[in-house]
């Protein structure tokens, strides 16, 4: 862990506008400068994305059970917060400026390099999101509560006994054919509560090519549209999209799982970070998880969009689903963080996951192709050897004893998950903070919750 932190200190510091630290600093050093970046992104999101929350619900729960590397700084370092401009510094160093992360009316947070001392732009004219507490469920949230009481629903008895599927859960939400049958939310917690959906995201990215892909934008088995890759005779110039959906494009990356630290805690740009990496295998030869992939088909998704005349808008779509708590964070540059970076509601999830439910319907309009549900929940190409399947964007529960073989879900780190049973019309969102230590059996949950269904 520590050669990967002193080799991704030396890789930022020769990016200009990026962290300009010497390439001997010690890891410690870096550190401290990525826990800043940390408190300051977390601590500005937390505040203002959806419904908010109180400093000290942050403190618990943001910013602990964290990277062990970072986790002593993080809560050791203090966060300066104005709200009037709805920014937040973090200082870590006294010859050095703080870390800076500023709110954005359309985007959420937005983090400024190691050493950057201008403050982000802002969108002016950003025209306010709907508020849908008068519509109805599923567009709106009316009523605030849905669920039936306890000892009515099998489903309640399910809520009832979360905390025995292991992690800390913050949200568990339970559609049954369109309809909330359950719905619990720790204290401090409510339907408007935005969380950070860490991996989620990638499912929430697969999503937004595929509307893409119904406009006739973007074929997802065609050359992704990497600029950066178009040099005569690079041979990433092969890799289309759709590998990089399914974790096959056959590129490097700096750790297994790669985490990214350089964009999500350091603020170095998006197309910086993701286009630099070379081809270690054949492309859908390996299957190898990584955020670079989602970035990347992100970028060949803006591309391509805006050769159609087009700009991506990630916001402009969720609106249409009533995700209008949900708030995609970007770099400095404009490009969204799509592999981790999205901040969303129990609700919002539940929303996104009744889509793929209705096969691509929202209120009778398709936004999704009519087998764009069977292309992210089919594997192809390399499969990771663990206990779930990978399609693109989206895992696979067929191989976990007492799910439907169709059972489908976005899961993401610290225990946001998204699950899809479409052959019992069910839509489960579990959002949490769990740790290391600590951690739900997504697979026991679901399987606690057909088993309801079906007794039901």
């Amino acid at each position: 862990m520590l050669r990967h932190l002193i080799g991704a200190a030396v890789l930022v510091a020769a990016s200009p506008g990026v962290a300009q630290a010497p390439a001997t600093a010690p890891a410690a050093e870096l550190h401290r400068a990525w826990a800043a970046g940390y408190r300051a992104a977390f601590t500005c999101s937390s505040l203002w994305n959806g419904g908010g929350k109180s400093l000290a619900d942050i403190e618990r729960d943001e910013l602990t059970g964290i990277y062990p590397e970072i986790e002593s700084d993080v809560r050791a370092l203090k966060a300066d917060v104005d709200t009037g401009a709805k920014r937040v510094s973090v200082r870590y160093r006294d010859d050095m400026p703080p870390r800076v992360a500023r709110w954005d009316a359309r985007d959420g947070c937005i983090t400024l390099p190691i050493g950057a001392q201008a403050t982000p732009p802002t969108q002016a004219g950003v025209p306010a999101r709907p508020d849908l507490d008068d519509q109805t469920w599923p567009l709106g949230d009316r009523p605030a509560r849905v669920g039936m009481p306890a000892g009515v629903s099998p489903f309640a008895e399910v809520s009832i006994r979360r905390d025995s599927f292991g992690g800390r859960t913050s949200s568990l939400l339970i559609v049954k054919q369109g309809r909330i049958v359950a719905e619990w939310y720790q204290p401090g917690h409510d339907l408007h509560t935005a969380q950070r959906t860490f991996s989620v995201a990638k499912s929430m990215a697969a999503t937004l090519v595929g509307h893409a892909v119904l406009k006739g934008q973007i074929d997802v088995t065609k050359p992704a549209m990497i600029a950066e890759w178009q040099t005569p005779g690079d041979p990433r110039a092969a890799i289309t999209t759709e590998q990089l959906l399914r974790m096959a494009s056959g590129l490097t990356s700096d750790t297994a799982g790669n985490r990214t630290d350089a964009v999500y805690m350091g603020g170095a740009s998006v197309r910086q970070w993701t286009t630099q990496w070379p081809l270690l295998n054949a492309p859908n030869t390996r299957y190898r998880y990584a955020n670079n992939d989602t970035m990347l088909a992100i970028l060949s998704l803006k591309a391509a969009q805006a050769k159609a005349g087009e700009a991506l808008n990630p916001r402009a779509f969720f609106d249409r689903l009533g995700m209008t708590r949900t708030f995609v964070e970007r770099d400095k540059d404009g490009d969204y963080i799509l592999s981790s970076q999205v901040w969303t509601t129990a609700r919002d999830l539940a929303r996104l996951g009744l889509l793929y439910q209705n096969d691509g319907l929202w209120k009778g309009e398709r936004l999704l192709p009519e087998n764009w549900r069977t292309f992210v929940t089919t594997p192809s190409g390399p499969q990771p050897d663990r206990d779930f399947g990978y399609g693109a964007g989206f895992w696979l529960l067929n191989k976990s004893d007492g799910i439907p073989a169709d059972a489908f879900g976005a899961f993401g780190n610290r225990g946001q998950y998204l699950v899809v049973v479409p052959s019992r019309q069910l839509v489960i969102v579990r959002q949490g903070y769990d740790d290391d230590e600590n951690r739900l059996d997504i697979a026991a949950l679901v399987k606690a919750v057909v088993a309801a269904d079906r007794a039901g």
